[in-house]
Formats: structure tokens, C-alpha cells, sequence
């Protein structure tokens, strides 16, 4: 099932993305109180018989169809839980750039690399991204597979990780690099105002059962930048679910960004950063395609 965030002429709301990308609203459906992608994680949790259930009595009940170039996808979390869990340094060439882009010596990484991003005003598919001029100058794109926890756990042994997934999103962590460098660490550098994109849309677990070994790749002004597969991280997404929750409870509607990699615009020689107009697409096969606009 593919659920998404969404605003029309007659409204805005959850709805579940058709094959051909037309949106069936799930309002006439959903329980009350469920208004929000994270209220829907909430309530159903890891529940994929119920919301294939929900899915099948919308689609049975077939209200109006809303076309897909009639629909403006937004962020699916427009809000979150807490600040999103991102983890760096996960793909091994990535790595590489980015001692030669900060002139850093960071080995490979022997247990995972956390930070976190501030989450405020996300945009969504072909939303735009703000520029910040003035206060950057090294605005970057990283496209990562985005986890979404569904089931709430601590401790939680590797061989069960998968368990606690609700589904899988893109994400694209917008970076500013002059920010990153001069504070020394990553937070205020990945935290600026719609800095990050998510979507086109949440797919749940059931439909993507092996994220690891997923095509990855982003793409700037049609120009390919990134392109990899979700096999060649570091730390997987069972390690990073196991690991993180040792000690801290990951809750329902936590966000993992599991990692970007090589290719992003401070690797390259010489670097190119993002300019005003600049359109990025950041994919992951079995998700979609994630499109911004640089204002």
C-alpha cells in the first residue's frame, strides 16, 4: 500500500496512491482522530492485515478518484514526532568524499554515526526548497531511504528489526556545508528551514520486504549525481534499528535517514553546489521519485 499526504481544489488529506498514480481520499474511511500520516502510523502501527482491510473498503466504496496531475503531494509527516534520526558515513565511498571534501581522516566506521535534523516545514514531491542566500553558499542534496518505525521497541534484537517497520519513504537531507564546517558539527548545517524533503509517498513494509537491495540514485538538472544500491550500506537497516535501540526506546512515528551515497555535490572535483532553479529527483526502486526545485 502506498499512503500519501496530499492537497486538492476540494481539500487536503490522507490518501492512497492508485497504480497509475491517481489518489483515492481515505477520509470517507478512516476511524476518527486519524487526520495525519502520523496519526495513521499511531493507530495502525504494524497492523498490515488492517490497513489492507481500510484499503480494499476504500477502493470498494470507490469515491471520487482524484487525478494525479490534479494532485499537489506534500511532505507525508508534515509534522514528526521528534526530530528526524539520521545516520552518516554509511556507505563507504561516502566516506571517501567526505575526508576529501572537509579534509577529514574518518576510517570506516565500526559502529554507526548519528546526528539528528531538525524537522520544520517540510516540503514535499516538486516542492521547493528554500534557498537561504546569504546564509549559505554550499547548499547540497543527499538522497537516502527513509524508515519508518511502526512498532514500538527497545532492545530489540536484529533478527526482529524488520518487525517494527511501518514502511519506507525517500528523503533528500538538504545540507548546507559552510554551515556544517563552521560549527564543527551537523546539526545546524542540516537543520535550516525546509530542509528536508519527503515522499512521493509512504510505502508500508509488507510491500517492500527486502529493502536491502534497493536502486538509489539522485539525480540534478537531469544529470546523474548519485547512483547505488541500498546493499552497499554499512550498517543495514536491521543493524541500524538493533543498534540505536539499545538503551532508547524507538517510539511509533520515529523517522530513520539511513544514509546517503557518493555523488553529493561536495565530492565532486571541483565541487558543485545546488543553484537557484536547480532540480533535483532523488529515487529509490519501489518507492518512486522524489522531485525539488531550488528557489
Amino acid at each position: 500500500m502506498r499512503f500519501v499526504t496530499y492537497s486538492h481544489a476540494t481539500g487536503s488529506g490522507l490518501g492512497l496512491q492508485l497504480k497509475d498514480g491517481d489518489i483515492l481520499p481515505l477520509d470517507s474511511v478512516l476511524p476518527a482522530g486519524v487526520l495525519t500520516m502520523q496519526d495513521l502510523v499511531a493507530h495502525y502501527g504494524t497492523g498490515f492485515d488492517q490497513l489492507a482491510s481500510l484499503a480494499a473498503r476504500a477502493e470498494e466504496e470507490m469515491g471520487e478518484i482524484l487525478p494525479a496531475k490534479a494532485v499537489t503531494l506534500l511532505s507525508p509527516f508534515e509534522e514528526t514526532r521528534h526530530d528526524i534520526i539520521c545516520v552518516g558515513l554509511n556507505y563507504r565511498e561516502h566516506v571517501d568524499e567526505t575526508n576529501r571534501a572537509f579534509k577529514t581522516d574518518y576510517e570506516q566506521p565500526t559502529a554507526p554515526v548519528y546526528f539528528s535534523k531538525r524537522v520544520f516545514n517540510p516540503i514535499g514531491h516538486e516542492g521547493v526548497v528554500e534557498r537561504h542566500e546569504g546564509l549559505t553558499e554550499k547548499l547540497d542534496y543527499e538522497a537516502e531511504l527513509g524508515v519508518i518505525i511502526g512498532k514500538e521497541g527497545r532492545d530489540i534484537p536484529s533478527e526482529d528489526a524488520l518487525d517494527h517497520v511501518f514502511g519506507y519513504t525517500i528523503i533528500n537531507d538538504i545540507s548546507a556545508r559552510d554551515l556544517q564546517q563552521l560549527h564543527t558539527q551537523w546539526y545546524r548545517g542540516k537543520s535550516l528551514d525546509a530542509f528536508v524533503a519527503m515522499g512521493p509517498c509512504v510505502v508500508t513494509a509488507d510491500e517492500l520486504p527486502n529493502p536491502h537491495d534497493r536502486g538509489i540514485s539522485c539525480t540534478v538538472n537531469g544529470e546523474m549525481r548519485q547512483l547505488s544500491r541500498t546493499s552497499l550500506l554499512i550498517f543495514s537497516i536491521n543493524e541500524l534499528i538493533a543498534n540505536f535501540s539499545r538503551g532508547t526506546t524507538l517510539q511509533v512515528g520515529d523517522i530513520i535517514a539511513s544514509g546517503t551515497p557518493s555523488g553529493v555535490g561536495m565530492g565532486l572535483t571541483p565541487p558543485r553546489f545546488l543553484q537557484s532553479g536547480d532540480t533535483v529527483v532523488c529515487a529509490v526502486q519501489g518507492i518512486g521519485e522524489l522531485a525539488v526545485q531550488v528557489e
